[in-house]
């Protein structure tokens, strides 16, 4: 193995490298090492820092005009996504050892993220939440009368999960469009790309230098999770339902938790995606949101429903998806999977193939050692759960009101939809997936790459940071009469 690289995560202002405490985490994939030196707050440290940044915060965010922010935004996003920097040629190397991802994956992924944050689409993501960014520099006037404005938390929490790369980005530059401070935790799986962006951030605008802080301490450091919840005004956590609960539990009443937990995700083919001509790339659509991520998102499919009726078969798509899935294999090899994970892929293998021994109607698709399957369903039922790392049903149905049905019996969990269908069929059947609780519908083959802005679990992603402060008719009414102008 080559001799081990070394980085330093996390960022904190405001302390002296040399005053914390450093703890290593190490990291193997691709035969390289990577040792990760990341910041160990003591509780009255982490106090030190809420304070801190909330006063950073305060002092240089909360005056800027909200366009000038999304300016500094966009050229920090513009400096990550420079392919030729030194920086984001050595984060890519990094963040493809630490995830174990392909590093051509982790490329492009990264770039996927990132572009979802550039200018254009920053001002949409504020004209979706807010009609009128204005809203979050001064008060504006409402169309009933009166006036209204928009303050986003002193202090915004993150705890991140380390799933997939970039995860971090959306509640980091959330914070910073709402101009509130920024304390995050980063997760042991995934400790670098958080602490990239609030340096290159520093870097472009040192005015915005200390309106991040970027720690990382083990899950269940009961003292130092009850600091960020006291401190926090708003807590967003990305995380298992056990580990959201117990946040919950220790945040103050009046504090706000904003979790994003377990979900679940599907794609849906009509026979109008499988004429003999479409089929192919219907399927490497499918194939792409497989492998990506190797499924570890949210919004990653586990299941496809297909429809029958149509030039190409549910059981001639799955084969297909099949050779898609093998062919991408050899351009984005899979990564290497814990033992957890091993047994949980060989597990659910073992489960289907007991079914087919039964008689039913199901057919395992690859070779029993590829690092992939693809099992096709020839009844209609809802798909057992997916054991992910590129393990996918495919589930035959005589239509997708059928599929839908399916759905919603995993209603509190649906996330995304990926279809593919006619504009006729997209609307016909947007409601049905709405009503099953899918939050988000999109194409096959960007089931993986949502839009900056997206309703995340069918959420706002910034009006829901923000507290909404009015000045009603009346008050200025009153004002009115105690004018020096006065009659």
């Amino acid at each position: 193995m080559k001799p081990a690289l070394k980085a330093v995560g996390g960022y904190i202002p405001g302390i002296a490298a040399s005053a914390l405490a450093w703890e290593t985490l190490a990291f193997e994939a691709h035969g390289q090492r990577l040792e990760v030196a990341l910041p160990r707050l003591t509780p009255s440290q982490l106090e030190t820092v809420a304070t801190t940044v909330s006063a950073a915060a305060r002092g240089h965010l909360a005056s800027l005009p909200v366009l000038e922010i999304v300016d500094v935004i966009d050229r920090t996003i513009a400096r990550m996504l420079d392919a030729d920097d030194p920086g984001r040629q050595e984060i890519e190397r990094m963040l493809s050892i630490v995830s174990g991802f392909d590093h051509e994956m982790v490329r492009l992924g990264i770039n996927a993220s990132l572009k979802a944050f550039r200018r254009p689409q920053l001002l949409r993501f504020l004209v979706e939440d807010f009609g009128d960014p204005g809203l979050l520099d001064d008060f504006r006037p409402r169309a009933k009368g009166g006036w209204t404005r928009a303050y986003g938390p002193a202090l915004l929490g993150h705890v991140w999960a380390g799933n997939v790369p970039g995860l971090p980005l959306w509640s980091m530059v959330s914070g910073l469009l709402v101009k509130a401070g920024n304390v995050g935790k980063v997760s042991s799986d995934e400790p670098l790309f958080a602490g990239w962006f609030a340096r290159s951030l520093a870097e472009v605008e040192p005015r915005l230098a200390g309106v991040f802080a970027i720690a990382w301490w083990p899950g269940g450091e009961t003292a130092l999770e009850q600091t960020l919840c006291q401190h926090a005004d708003v807590l967003t956590v990305y995380g298992g339902d056990t580990a959201l609960a117990a946040w919950q539990r220790q945040l103050p009443v009046g504090k706000r938790l904003l979790s994003h937990g377990h979900k679940f995700s599907a794609g849906l083919i009509s026979a109008t995606a499988l004429d003999a001509r479409q089929s192919q790339l219907t399927a490497r659509q499918a194939a792409l949101d497989i492998v990506r991520w190797d499924q570890q998102g949210c919004y990653s499919p586990q299941v496809f429903y297909v429809e029958r009726g149509a030039q190409v078969s549910p059981h001639e798509f799955a084969c297909q998806l099949a050779g898609e899935v093998a062919a991408l294999q050899h351009a984005f090899p899979r990564r290497a999977l814990s033992l957890e994970e091993s047994a949980a892929a060989a597990s659910w293998r073992q489960a289907l193939e007991l079914h087919q021994l039964r008689g039913e109607p199901i057919e395992l698709l690859g070779p029993v050692d590829a690092p992939w399957c693809v099992a096709y369903i020839d009844k209609p039922q809802a798909s057992p759960p997916g054991a992910l790392n590129r393990t996918a049903c495919v589930v035959a149905v005589d239509t997708l009101d059928d599929a839908a049905l399916w759905l919603g019996s995993q209603s509190a969990f649906l996330q995304t939809v990926g279809l593919a269908a006619s504009p006729e069929e997209l609307f016909r059947l947007a409601p049905l997936f709405a009503q099953a609780g899918a939050t988000r519908i999109c194409a096959l083959g960007t089931m993986t790459m949502p839009a900056a802005g997206w309703h995340h679990d069918g959420r706002f992603s910034l009006l829901d940071l923000v507290r909404m402060v009015d000045i009603e008719a009346s008050a200025e009414q009153a004002a009115e009469a105690l004018a020096l102008y006065r009659d």
